[in-house]
């Protein structure tokens, strides 16, 4: 409130109290299975079946269908998913390679950016010569091989201008962790105190006198990522012979192993440790300065010159790329060796021999049991968008019991499981086996039979390949969610299954009606003359005559996620009238949106649904206790199933 000192108006903003309850995603999936790659252990979330492909690779045969069911969820009205791969014991492939160094201090491990067999495929180039600084840097290509054996194997990511040394930007463990493809894992360096640590190394001059000039007396050098700092060697050169190299370097070393660090968090030993060397190479020579200090961080840079340019000496002495030195970093020789000329590093299939000093075979692990698929479901306990959960082509009884255990025992209890009989019951007979054999199913799931038709996306069959249907009832939930609603069953005429082009089996009404009979149901598709292959089912697997449609429990899965998230600002509100006020306004103005939406029974909003909140739902005993209670009633849409039509004769009587 504004302090009202002075005469006048004043205006201020009042909250209205409406706080809108959004209303919660019902079609994001989620989907295990078998992949070719991608990780273990988690849920990637994808938006089209192009992500599916980058993350986790293409279709496979041999019954696993989870590439096939994706694949449908898109194309029948699917938005987003996750999808979790599920290979118990899979293998990373591997390749590690030794650095360059004249004795091998260290090695670089490239491997398959996931476990499985597909990791042996691919293939890497390291190439110094490509790099903008060919001293301190390689180009990693990746590559796979060419289905075509005639053709050159294909280019799959060039990274260019990697480094070893951990400080630096492109550092390859770190550039890697971005591929698609591969890692890489820097071994550790091992001590060796023969090992060339850092240096700038001076070009090759085209005579040795006169080396220095009259003036040029200082450098601009920075030691170990120290700092730049100015260098003036005018008090140590004085009375030096200026055309003797040996000489000049006798005088500039002690000024910069004299040195202090300026950070107190370098090296002690970079200065105090740091050597110039002056080497002959015939009637030339080169200078070199290195840093001391740890092996694989050291690195000694010089600027092009001082702060007058007529002072540099840098340049008389070929030091800094810019006078045709070069700045070799600790960690340079640890680069690995570049890979011989006409050949490839093979991850996973290479021989140790020269430059490769191990390979890790990938495999893609043992068959996934029925708990390896109930275990992977735990991959989505802390997400809260998903909605929906398939695993497509596992028909296991177990399995669908538990899946639908789990989306009931969830905390919210906010997932619907869509399931599939087995690939083998394809027949009227075993479908009701199946449904026989399911232990205590409950109202969070629904199963579908038979299995259709669909064509080979991958090309490599020419008829139709069979496929399991909870891919294209997952798409479909979505694609009826968002043209009618939830509250819509996902059946009837417009409930096409777009990509199927047949059944694995077709059955009559009688068959039909068995199936569908409560206490357990089975949900059918079924092709007609005037529609096609739709679904035409829609009850639970479940005994609870509640909840024995499929947009009934969807509804209510709905209703209790929107009202949960929506309400989050009461908690810690007063538990008082103006709190159930507040509660009874916003969640009452939620369910009328969906009323008017045609969501529930009723020609009235009183027929449709009730919010009640006041001192006859939270007694005393419960504030005490920090207890408030929302008691919310809907009248649920329930499907007209079994369309009647009485026909008389009216002959004789009057119209």
């Amino acid at each position: 409130m504004a302090t009202l000192t002075a005469p006048g108006v004043y205006v201020e903003e009042q909250p209205s109290g409406v706080r809108p309850i959004e209303a919660a995603g019902t079609s994001t999936a989620a989907f295990f299975g078998e992949a070719e790659r991608g990780p273990l252990g988690s849920v990637v979330k994808i938006f089209n079946f192009t992500d599916f492909q980058t993350a986790f690779g293409g279709f496979l045969d041999g019954g696993r269908h989870l590439a096939h069911g994706v694949y449908q969820f898109f194309n029948n009205g699917g938005s987003a998913c996750y999808v979790g791969r599920v290979a118990p014991n899979a293998v990373t492939a591997s390749v590690t390679v030794i650095d360059r160094a004249a004795v091998p201090i260290d090695s670089l491990t490239i491997s398959a950016s996931s476990a499985g067999g597909w990791g042996n495929e691919i293939m890497v180039d390291v190439d110094s010569a490509l790099a903008s600084d060919p001293d301190n840097q390689f180009v990693l290509t990746v590559l796979r091989e060419n289905p075509d054996p005639a053709k050159a194997p294909i280019v799959l990511e060039t990274w260019p201008d990697l480094s070893m040394n951990p400080d630096e930007p492109r550092f390859v463990e770190t550039i890697l962790a971005g591929s698609v493809y591969v890692r890489a894992a820097v071994n550790p360096v091992s001590p060796n105190p023969n090992v060339i640590n850092g240096f700038s190394v001076g070009a090759v001059l085209p005579s040795i006198a006169p080396v220095l000039g009259a003036t040029q007396r200082v450098i601009r050098i920075n030691i170990n990522n120290d700092g730049q700092r100015v260098v003036d060697f005018t008090a140590a050169l004085n009375g030096v012979n200026l055309s003797d190299p040996v000489a000049i370097r006798n005088a500039i070393a002690p000024v910069i192993t004299a040195l202090a660090p300026l950070r107190a968090s370098t090296d002690p030993n970079s200065y105090s440790g740091a050597t110039v060397v002056w080497t002959p190479i015939g009637a030339t020579g080169q200078y070199t300065i290195t840093a001391g200090g740890a092996a694989s961080l050291t690195s000694s840079v010089v600027v092009d010159n001082g702060p007058n340019p007529g002072t540099n000496a840098a340049a008389a002495l070929g030091l800094g790329p810019k006078n045709g030195g070069h700045e070799v970093f600790g960690a340079s020789p640890t680069r690995p060796a570049d890979t011989p000329v006409g050949d490839l590093y093979l991850v996973g299939d290479d021989t140790v021999a020269g430059s490769v000093s191990a390979v890790v075979a990938g495999a893609n692990g043992t068959t996934p049991q029925d708990s390896d698929y109930v275990a992977a479901l735990s991959m989505i306990d802390l997400i809260r968008d998903v909605s929906l959960i398939a695993i497509p082509g596992i028909g296991s009884e177990a399995v669908i019991d538990a899946a639908m255990n789990y989306c009931a025992n969830r905390q919210l209890s906010d997932c619907f499981y869509v399931g599939d009989v087995a690939s083998s019951d394809d027949t009227y007979t075993e479908a009701i086996a199946f449904r026989d054999a399911l232990n205590g199913p409950n109202s969070y799931g629904a199963t579908y039979f038979p299995w259709v038709y669909m064509l080979d996306p991958s090309g490599r069959s020419s008829e139709p390949i069979l496929a399991p249907p909870s891919g294209f009832m997952a798409g479909l939930y979505g694609r009826i969610d968002s043209r009618r609603g939830v509250w819509k069953a996902p059946a009837g005429s417009e409930a096409i299954l777009a990509g199927a082009v047949g059944l694995a089996t077709e059955i009559n009404d009688v068959q039909h009606g068995d199936l569908n009979r409560h206490p357990k149901s089975v949900c059918v598709i079924r092709r007609f003359p005037t529609t096609g292959i739709v679904s035409w089912g829609a009850r639970t697997v479940s005994s609870d005559p509640e909840y024995k449609y499929i947009s009934i429990r969807r509804t209510a899965i709905f209703l209790r996620v929107s009202i949960y998230n929506g309400i989050q600002w009461a908690v810690f509100e007063p538990n008082d009238e103006p709190l159930w006020a507040s509660l009874r306004l916003n969640i009452g103005a939620f369910m009328n949106t969906l009323f008017r939406r045609g969501a529930f029974q009723g020609a009235t909003p009183k027929e449709a649904y009730f919010v009640k909140c006041d001192a006859e739902t939270t007694p005393q005993a419960d504030r005490d206790l920090g207890i408030v209670n929302v008691l919310v009633g809907f009248a649920p849409l329930k499907p007209a199933e079994f369309v009647v039509v009485k026909i008389r004769q009216i002959a004789g009587q009057a119209p």
